[in-house]
């Protein structure tokens, strides 16, 4: 597969120690990753620029260097991250024009613990509007475009920040993930993205979508980057009571020990894109004549991950946008002088018809009727789910398959049809709903667009799941 990145940082450590050495400077890194974020505008992957105070923490860091001081592991990289992180010097609007002006009064904890390493925030990336959907169209602030091939989305919720990254706007960029929103995007764009395993980074400052499956993590343009990224951001937060203990002091030190691999049967089934199924075929044949042991597993029970997911994620959507009611922040229809009818026509406007559509389907699930029928039952079907997983990885030390069953699809294609675009979600919302480990690994492309390999561990068993993807993309390189 071609190179896609129109820009070539290098990696992430040797960077950061290229500023440490005083060989390049901070600023230099902020006004290059400036200059090609304002070149690449048609692309639509950034919202906001946080020039100003970029700025002036390079020059911070480039002082930091010249009195002979260490300015921390990522000192001087810049990055991007997803406009759902709370930041400072900029909105977060989390794509969303109910969020539209809002500046947070503090940041989230993955931020600031990159910044505490010396990493430099320089934008906010695009979104689908408060992470709902699966190709950056729904963003209340216009599509992204895809880095290959401009005609097609980026995929999603994650795709500004997967279109940044592939075009090389900086060298890093974050994401999150609920479903499949960093692994998706990061599939179509040919791009590597980690789903940490739930609760290993913290949530605290981003903008919820669903709070038992949210994830977040790093988008970047090789597999020890991402290791790095999430060495930096993973522990326990005390802000944060999902959040776990490291299980590793050093998840940059990757494994090259022969693995264990299980290839998960009902992801590669007809339902599957033939070209997509032959590049994963083509990168298992290549893992087995590495000397690794690969073997067909099943699990029965993914059968019914998709319709489990859309019934437990919208319940969580529709309680977590409850409090944008025109009131506490945000946009506020102030026309409207009785209080019902204030709520009633701010969330009208605010929201877009997908963040309605969720919602509504939220409320119905979880209402008297329904709740033992439908809500109450999908409950069962996960545990019985995170069971088949758990029962799978026994066998095995990861699971293989596609992220997607097609390849990026053209913009607009699938807006109107709601139900195709949620089918793109089939191979990642079982992980999501497990709170498993996952990445996207680029493999060979497919009709000359980008595909990835989703490889999944066992629960805070990042490092190997980080292992196994440093062993295909070395396999590719």
């Amino acid at each position: 597969m071609t190179n896609i990145l129109k820009k070539e940082w290098g990696k992430i450590a040797d960077l950061a120690s290229a500023i440490n050495a005083g060989e390049t400077s901070a600023v230099a890194n902020v006004k290059e990753s400036l200059r090609l974020i304002d070149e690449a505008k048609e692309y639509n992957a950034v919202l906001h620029l946080t020039k100003t105070r970029a700025l002036d923490r390079a020059k911070k860091i480039d002082e930091l260097v010249k009195s002979s001081k260490s300015a921390g592991r990522l000192a001087g990289v810049p990055f991007i991250a997803k406009d759902n992180y709370l930041t400072f010097d900029t909105e977060t609007t989390a794509a969303s024009n109910i969020l539209a002006g809002f500046k947070a009064p503090y940041q989230a904890t993955v931020i600031e613990k990159l910044e505490a390493e010396g990493a430099i925030m320089v934008a906010k990336a695009n979104l689908d509007s408060f992470a709902h959907g699966g190709s950056t169209e729904n963003s209340d602030f216009d599509p992204t475009k895809n880095a290959v091939d401009p005609a097609r989305v980026p995929g999603g919720s994650s795709g500004g920040s997967a279109t940044a990254v592939a075009l090389g706007l900086a060298p890093f960029a974050l994401g999150s993930d609920t479903g499949g929103s960093i692994r998706q995007p990061a599939s179509f764009s040919g791009i590597v993205g980690l789903k940490p395993s739930y609760g290993s980074v913290s949530r605290y400052g981003v903008v919820a979508m669903a709070s038992s499956t949210d994830c977040m993590g790093p988008m970047t343009a090789n597999t020890e980057d991402a290791a790095l990224i999430y060495d930096v951001i993973a522990g326990q937060d005390t802000k944060d009571s999902t959040t776990t203990p490291r299980k590793d002091n050093n998840y940059t030190k990757l494994s090259d020990s022969k693995l264990k691999i299980g290839v998960i049967k009902e992801h590669m089934s007809d339902g599957i894109n033939k070209e997509v199924r032959s590049s994963i075929s083509e990168a298992v044949d290549k893992l087995k004549t590495d000397g690794h042991e690969v073997t067909e597993i099943s699990i029965p029970e993914l059968e019914y991950s998709l319709a489990c997911y859309y019934i437990i994620i919208p319940a969580e959507i529709s309680s977590n946008l409850a409090r944008y009611d025109g009131i506490r922040f945000g946009f506020s229809n102030r026309k409207d002088q009785d209080l019902e009818g204030l709520f009633n026509t701010t969330r009208a406007i605010g929201f877009n018809s997908e963040n309605k559509r969720r919602i509504m389907i939220g409320n119905y699930v979880l209402s008297s009727g329904y709740y033992d029928a439908y809500y109450k039952r999908a409950q069962k079907v996960r545990t019985l789910l995170i069971k088949g997983f758990e029962k799978a990885l026994e066998q095995v030390d990861v699971l293989v398959g596609p992220v997607t069953p097609n390849t990026a699809f053209k913009i607009g294609e699938k807006f109107n049809d709601p139900v195709a675009m949620y089918l793109e979600d089939l191979l990642t919302v079982g992980v999501s709903l497990a709170g498993l480990p996952a990445i996207s690994v680029p493999v060979s492309s497919a009709e000359g667009l980008p595909v990835g390999m989703q490889i999944t561990g066992k629960y805070l068993d990042d490092k190997t799941v980080l292992s196994a993807a440093k062993t295909v993309q070395d396999l590719y390189a």
